[in-house]
């Protein structure tokens, strides 16, 4: 028998909630079928089982949040289904939205769902005395299930004081999500805000400013984006590119593009293809810190910022530097999707070795990016913009010019690295189409 464990879903997550449960006790378990659905602050994914053999024991109940490496299930590895059930040492904890009644610890009665009643100051997890744990969950049955609240919306609900009866939820039969609870927020509905918060916050009427009321998501970018400048000393360097034979490339296989792919083909892509071939001659920036080692690998896991509803994620396309600009455009175009759908696997956020930001997609033309730690660099694609040039005898020329843009650990390397790498994605960006 061997027990599977909350894994880490992602740099910095130190815990995840278990929204349900794909196989129960006695089931077959193939290699790599899910277990069970697992939630943090910025991402969903199933979690697939590591080898075959039959389902165990549930050790924790849907809607339960634990740390990253405690227990979640056992199963018997190589036993052959068909017998009963394997035997559990006291009550089974854990069950199914659709089957019969959830088993909770003796010592913890059920839970009723959260009302607008003033409730007992909520438990507190691992991860500090301001972040609540949400109570465990009695039995759930299909007819309630839109009065259960997972704990990430239980934590969203709290920290800005909207009463969850009154949401309507667009999740499975009826259940509140937390995409339903961003959106009361979005809407500014003030009959959400419990007398408690409301209190606590300044009106609006003749007031100056507003009290921002950070989700858990921004949280966590915010300590992510925080330990980066204080634990990297970044330096930052810009180059211009001239793009006018990229440009007229991509308008030349636009048209065809999105007939084959069904999507619009933008620099991205190129500039990604640019950038792994380009790291291939200087790898130090293709690095990353493990503790107080710089690892430094063969191979590009690529990541791409991505902004979403939810925050900034930055999904990563692994072995990318073996990809041609179809593959590559490809594969942005699914991470993208799936990233502001919630719907990345464990393996999507997982082992980026450096980072892509589009920020030329917003208008940019100039930006300082701040290296994803534990990488080592960073570099920004900024729009393209036509603008007059002096060129080759000293004439005025229209051109579709591009600041590229890199910020990188200097602990990791020094400007000779950084700058050399910088004029060759350059060169090899000028080159395109040419």
């Amino acid at each position: 028998m061997t027990t599977v464990t909350m894994p880490q879903l992602g740099e910095s997550v130190t815990e995840g909630t278990v929204l349900a449960w794909l196989k129960q006790p006695g089931d077959p378990v193939r290699l790599d079928d899910p277990l069970c659905e697992i939630e943090t602050e910025k991402v969903t994914a199933e979690l697939p089982s590591p080898f075959e053999g039959t389902m165990g024991e549930i050790l924790v109940p849907e809607g339960e949040t634990v740390n990253v490496g405690e227990p979640l299930c056992t199963v018997l590895e190589g036993v052959v289904p068909g017998g009963a059930p394997p035997a559990a040492a006291g009550a089974t904890v854990g069950g199914s939205w659709s089957g019969g009644p959830m088993a909770i610890p003796p010592d913890e009665p059920p839970v009723p769902a959260p009302s607008s009643a003033p409730a007992a100051a909520p438990k507190t997890s691992a991860a500090g005395p301001n972040v609540p744990r949400p109570p465990r969950t009695a039995a759930i049955n299909p007819e309630s299930r839109e009065r259960y609240y997972s704990p990430a919306v239980m934590r969203l609900a709290t920290e800005h004081g909207v009463d969850l009866t009154t949401v309507k939820g667009t999740g499975v039969g009826g259940r509140v999500t937390r995409k339903d609870v961003e959106t009361r927020l979005a809407a500014g509905a003030a009959a959400a805000i419990a007398p408690a918060v409301a209190a606590r916050q300044p009106q609006t009427g003749g007031a100056r400013y507003d009290v921002v009321q950070l989700s858990a998501t921004r949280r966590t970018i915010a300590e992510n984006l925080k330990r980066s400048n204080l634990e990297a000393p970044q330096a930052w360097t810009m180059v211009e590119a001239d793009v006018t034979a990229l440009v007229r490339l991509r308008g030349q296989q636009r048209a065809e593009f999105r007939q084959r792919e069904g999507a619009d083909l933008t620099l991205l892509p190129y500039f990604a293809v640019a950038v792994c071939e380009t790291l291939r001659d200087f790898p130090m920036l293709n690095a990353r810190w493990e503790g107080d080692e710089l690892r430094r690998y063969h191979g590009v896991d690529l990541g791409i910022a991505v902004a979403a509803e939810t925050g900034l994620i930055v999904p990563v396309i692994h072995d990318a530097g073996d990809l041609n600009l179809g593959g590559m455009a490809r594969r942005i175009a699914d991470i993208v999707d799936r990233a502001r759908a919630r719907k990345l696997r464990i393996e999507d956020i997982e082992g980026g070795t450096f980072t892509v930001n589009n920020t030329g997609s917003f208008g940019s033309i100039a930006s300082k990016p701040i290296v994803n730690y534990p990488q080592a660099a960073i570099v920004t694609l900024e729009r393209a913009v036509k603008r007059p040039v002096v060129v080759e005898g000293d004439a005025i020329a229209i051109r579709s010019m591009v600041n590229l843009c890199l910020s990188f650990d200097h602990r990791a390397m020094d400007g000779l690295e950084a700058g050399g790498f910088l004029a060759a994605l350059k060169q090899r960006m000028e080159t395109l189409g040419s």
